[in-house]
């Protein structure tokens, strides 16, 4: 696919998986719409100017519904159609269950799961009109397996999953495909953060004995950008962490 002239959508785009997945679409030629909080944009946009697209920065948070409808809005009132929207905004409010505060499994349903949803929901007209588009939702293999202390993160990425699976078979008739990808453990700040002997411990768990980037997610989500033959699948990038059989 050309890219010169498509525009790709990536929520929470400022860092992290996110930029590496609006980097490889901007390298690929696209126009983008960058998400993430207000004080993000001057350096983040600075760092796309080298790039033949047109980039365009759009705060907001995906948890209120004004926020999403502007995303979609200032994106097609600069372009004048969108072609991919990637959910990638979320976040963790990790500990364990019973010390778990109703209000922290909310937050992170609302912002991980509705949000996405609110998302898909603002977008599915526009790309019902062009016939053609494509979402992809930024899982996690937590939502395929769980995790101790992630009863909330876990349940808002299975819910992406199945999300993605309904959205896929309601909108292919209009040539629209929905997909997921589940990553694995990967180098961001959270990960950074962690000690030498809790990385040894992940790497341990993990086949290929390393941990993955954000160009690794990023490559896959433009492979389904491209394809337009792959619906509803779930693509799990984790080093062969989460196999199945």
């Amino acid at each position: 696919m050309m890219w010169e002239n498509k525009t790709v959508i990536v929520t929470g785009s400022t860092k992290g998986i996110g930029r590496g997945i609006a980097e490889a679409f901007a390298k690929a030629g696209a126009n983008l719409v960058l998400n993430g909080r207000q004080n993000e944009a001057p350096d983040l946009l600075a760092s796309f100017a080298a790039y033949k697209g047109q980039v365009i920065y759009v705060p907001g948070n995906v948890q209120h519904l004004e926020d999403a409808k502007r995303i979609i809005k200032e994106g097609m009132n600069a372009f004048g159609q969108i072609d991919v929207l990637v959910n990638n905004a979320g976040i963790t409010q990790d500990t364990l269950l019973l010390r778990m505060k109703e209000e922290q499994f909310e937050q992170v349903i609302d912002v991980n799961l509705t949000g996405s949803f609110r998302m898909i929901q603002q977008v599915t007209p526009i790309l019902m009109k062009q016939r053609f588009g494509t979402i992809i939702n930024i899982a996690s293999v937590i939502g395929e397996v769980g995790n101790v202390g992630q009863a909330n993160y876990a349940a808002s990425k299975a819910g992406m999953i199945g999300l993605t699976k309904s959205v896929a078979k309601e909108l292919a008739s209009r040539q629209i495909t929905c997909n997921a990808i589940a990553p694995g453990f990967i180098e961001t700040d959270m990960t950074e953060a962690m000690n030498d002997r809790m990385k040894e411990t992940i790497q341990d768990q993990i086949p290929l004995k390393r941990l993955g980037s954000p160009e690794d997610v990023a490559k896959v989500a433009l492979f389904l950008a491209e394809h337009r033959y792959i619906t509803g699948q779930v693509i799990n990038v984790d080093g062969g962490m989460v196999m199945q059989g």
